[in-house]
């Protein structure tokens, strides 16, 4: 069991007040909140040994490059990578599947085929419609049903031997959904073609083991995960990540350089061009410490109840309708009916509340059930059941206003 108090004293910011009202953070989804450890990390770095990493024989240089690649040991103990430097250390999601994308649009070719499910961010839709609007590779979608779970009687039918490359979240964004990624790199692998995974959304509340998944690649971001903004993580099995051309050019990602011809280094640093954001990475290592000290099988505990409590407390609103339904994860996207989710949004906030409210990067999902968008509570261990009887309070409020 959790210590709820406990936990909650970790996050400065859930001291604040909104509107004169005391902060109800149900917005993780698009971020979470950073603990007092993290901060520490953050602040001892631009305080004490503040340097350029890698190369450099001064002392500051050496602690700075120590403390960078312990956090990737760190993060790839959390995950499980065979080597550390399958892990390569990015800006975010978006560019880890960006550096995936660029990569085999040099590889593909025309004809090829390439998967993509319904469920999916924008970020792992655009980057390979991209690729193939440059390969002339063909883009496939597996369907989703009214329930909000992918179409997984219709995966066979879409396989083939032109499919080259699969793409899934592991959790929905927009519905909370987790999907069936294991079978779907299983089946996938039948075909010979390789599976990239967005852990964005499931990295908060579950740990993949990428070894035991067998995925090719897995990406995700600090931030959802009780980092710093502006980094994340890209995994990819090592005989991949050699396969794969170097995403940009510039500092740190050469071995030699002449104005005749450059050669690559090796991995991690052929995909790391350039100064990292460096305090980020030491970050996200301190964040995976923390997550880790509260325990993943406690966070899935707590969310969970918050998850079913807060499902049947909000449904027990006239008009309101949940979309998405089938097994998830810590996220609740609704509607009233007749009424703008913006408008319920901004009535939560003069509440105190913070909710996400449109169609969450996920347009495609909200064409499917024929609506604009929805109003998104999404949880995290550190959130209360005192806090959902206030979201159920304020959203029937604004129902009154706006009826």
């Amino acid at each position: 069991m959790l210590n709820i108090d406990k936990i909650r004293a970790d996050f400065p910011i859930l001291n604040r007040k909104v509107h004169g009202k005391p902060l109800v953070y149900l917005d993780n989804g698009a971020t979470s909140q950073t603990p007092q450890s993290v901060i520490n990390t953050i602040v001892d770095y631009y305080s004490n040994y503040n340097a350029n990493i890698h190369r450099g024989v001064h002392t500051l240089s050496q602690e700075a490059t120590d403390k960078y690649e312990e956090a990737r040991i760190k993060i790839q103990q959390h995950f499980n990578a065979k080597h550390a430097y399958e892990i390569i250390l990015t800006s975010g999601t978006t560019e880890s599947i960006n550096i995936v994308a660029s990569g085999f649009a040099s590889i593909l070719k025309e004809g090829d085929e390439v998967i993509v499910s319904a469920l999916e961010h924008h970020s792992n839709i655009v980057p390979w419609q991209m690729m193939c609007e440059k390969t002339g590779a063909v883009l496939k979608v597996l369907p989703m049903d009214e329930e909000g779970a992918l179409r997984m009687d219709l995966f066979d039918e879409l396989l083939t031997n032109k499919t080259k490359l699969v793409f899934c979240n592991h959790v929905s964004n927009a519905l909370g959904t987790i999907n069936p990624i294991e079978e779907i790199i299983h089946r996938a692998h039948k075909f010979g073609a390789y599976v990239l995974i967005d852990g964005a959304q499931a990295c908060p509340h579950l740990k993949p083991n990428v070894q035991e998944l067998d995925v090719d690649f897995y990406v995700t971001s600090a931030h959802k995960m009780c980092g710093p903004t502006g980094v994340g993580m890209l995994y990819g099995k090592q005989e991949l990540l050699e396969m794969l051309p170097p995403y940009q050019g510039g500092g740190e990602m050469i071995a030699t350089v002449t104005f005749e011809k450059t050669t690559y280094a090796g991995l991690p640093h052929k995909f790391e061009a350039g100064t990292p954001n460096i305090c980020g990475g030491i970050a996200f290592g301190a964040a995976i410490d923390y997550m880790n000290s509260v325990g993943f099988d406690n966070i899935q505990t707590q969310e969970n109840e918050l998850l079913m409590y807060a499902t049947n407390e909000l449904l027990k609103v006239d008009g309101l309708k949940i979309y998405g339904t089938a097994y998830k994860t810590s996220v609740i996207s609704f509607n009233i009916d007749g009424i703008h989710p913006y408008d319920i949004g901004a009535i939560l906030d003069k509440l105190g509340i913070a909710v996400r409210t449109g169609h969450h990067c996920a347009q495609p999902i909200m064409d499917y059930f024929k609506i604009p968008g929805t109003v998104r509570a999404s949880f995290s261990f550190y959130n209360t059941k005192e806090e959902v009887d206030l979201l159920v309070s304020a959203v029937k409020k604004a129902k009154a206003m706006l009826s």
